[in-house]
């Protein structure tokens, strides 16, 4: 285990030891902290995300911030919530597992569809260089767009527009996330994929698979991996 890996993993222990000594009874900083080193641990961690970037991120971003007032006390449960407008924050789990698949390098540039609540975002902000989100729902957009200012995101740059067009002029991308379900793989998404680049989206109407696409040297390479339930993609262009 490397050096990194073992401060990690001192870090969550130190962390989870607090939580169940001291009950949370509210939104006090350190005690938010408890909560997502629990989270980190039990709902992720041990579920098989083990990548310490990608830890390091779900420990340092403040979930209960993302979320409605009346959805914090809930916002590091294992579970989806609403955010309103008929949207939702992804599970933790999900949120892990989409990121690590990706493989983020530092140096990456991140094109997210489904900007939602903005966590995801932010997660990505943590570990690409810059991060291009767009969210076709105008007050989604904007509330996302101020959470993400509020919490210093310099690196993300927020769009209010159809996801199913992408981002051409900012393309090549060297990762694109999708958070919402649309019924086939978006063309001018692959298309605005860059090369060896990474393509992750749930696939489905009412059966959704999680779907990976990479761009190797010999072409497209697709692959299923789990069954998932995401809000549908809207936006579709007809014809």
């Amino acid at each position: 285990m490397g050096d990194c890996a073992v401060r990690l993993a001192v870090l969550l222990a130190l962390l989870v030891a607090a939580c169940a000594a001291a009950p949370l009874q509210g939104p006090v900083d350190d005690e938010w902290a408890a909560w997502r080193a629990r989270m980190v641990e039990s709902q992720i961690r041990q579920r098989g995300v083990t990548d310490g970037r990608v830890l390091g991120a779900m420990l340092k971003v403040p979930r209960h911030v993302f979320v409605p007032e009346a959805e914090r006390e809930r916002a590091y449960a294992d579970r989806p919530l609403s955010i309103g407008l008929g949207q939702t924050i992804s599970q933790p789990y999900i949120v892990a597992y989409m990121t690590d698949a990706l493989q983020v390098a530092p140096t990456d540039r991140v094109l997210e569809i489904g900007t939602g609540s903005g966590y995801q975002a932010a997660i990505l902000a943590e570990l690409a260089r810059d991060v291009y989100t767009m969210e076709i729902i105008p007050e989604l957009a904007d509330r996302a767009r101020a959470t993400l200012d509020g919490l210093g995101y310099k690196n993300v740059k927020v769009r209010q527009g159809n996801g199913y067009v992408g981002w051409p002029e900012a393309a090549p991308f060297d990762k694109i996330i999708v958070t919402a379900a649309p019924d086939e793989v978006p063309k001018a998404l692959v298309d605005q994929l860059g090369p060896n680049g990474i393509l992750i989206v749930p696939v489905g109407i009412e059966a959704q698979t999680m779907t990976i696409v990479r761009r190797t040297p010999q072409g497209l390479v697709q692959r299923e991996t789990i069954p998932v339930l995401f809000v549908p993609m809207t936006g579709k262009i007809k014809g």
